[in-house]
């Protein structure tokens, strides 16, 4: 873990704590970890608009995963409304019926 220096030397003397500084590694991660999660969704949601007849279940199944996994991702941080994200990547109702939403 890599410590910042200081912002501003003009404020005073203010000290960054073991604890703020753990607070930012934490965040980054946070988001880091959404960051992933959303284009495994991107990714998967894009395969299945291209998957061949046969390939469709497969596809389906990949796509309900991922947005399980980013869905549950983002429960554990506090975003309990999933509704901007179906908007934002466009999940279709098929996926989201696997998921048993209504």
């Amino acid at each position: 873990m890599s410590l910042r220096p200081p912002q501003s030397f003009t404020g005073g003397f203010r000290f960054e704590t073991g604890d703020g500084a753990l607070q930012v590694e934490l965040a980054a991660e946070q988001a880091a970890s959404l960051g992933r999660a959303g284009r495994r969704v991107e990714a998967t949601l894009a395969a299945l608009r291209e998957a061949a007849e046969g390939d469709r279940p497969a596809a389906l199944k990949a796509a309900a995963d991922a947005v399980w996994g980013l869905f549950i991702q983002r429960e554990l941080l506090g975003q309990r409304n999933q509704k901007p994200v179906i908007e934002h990547y466009g999940i279709p109702a098929e996926v989201l019926v696997r998921l048993g939403a209504r």
